[in-house]
């Protein structure tokens, strides 16, 4: 059984900007309207009827999206990206290029680098986490959208 939630329908989205070093277009500054889409894979409890209760895991991305929220995001494992923090505000240096940000508008993410591929394996290691996922759930992906139609899947076995 798959149990599914589509965040474009659910309201689970967030608007965010950031930059992906040395690629031709994606390493200028820009933003995205992501979308979160989640699935499970498991079989449905005798007792409860459910794979898992939609409510405990909308809640808990919902959380997650809000730390993202119109935020600023930089990954905090970069080789590229170099990050130096200063009284209110983080200094970030790539290809050439020197940014200031007010430290209230950033969030440095545990990745090497900010696209959709490595921000979804990053929610799907949080949700294992930080979620008492039941015995009878065998999988949990996540999907983000960086816009209609172009979604980066990533899935961990339980």
């Amino acid at each position: 059984m798959i149990l599914e939630i589509d965040g474009g329908h659910t309201g689970i989205r967030f608007s965010a900007c950031h930059f992906i070093p040395m690629h031709e277009k994606c390493s200028r500054l820009h933003g995205h309207t992501y979308i979160v889409r989640l699935r499970l894979e498991g079989e449905i409890d005798e007792e409860s009827g459910m794979v898992m209760d939609f409510v405990v895991l909308k809640k808990k991305l919902r959380s997650m999206i809000d730390e993202m929220d119109h935020m600023i995001l930089l990954p905090s494992r970069s080789k590229i990206v170099k990050i130096t923090k200063s009284d209110n505000h983080l200094e970030v240096q790539s290809c050439n290029k020197r940014y200031v940000f007010p430290l209230e508008d950033v969030v440095l993410l545990d990745v090497t680098t900010t696209t959709a591929e490595e921000m979804s394996k990053l929610m799907v290691e949080r949700l294992a986490k930080d979620i008492d996922l039941p015995k009878n759930v065998r999988s949990i992906s996540v999907g983000l959208d960086e816009e209609r139609g172009q979604t980066a899947w990533y899935t961990k076995v339980l």
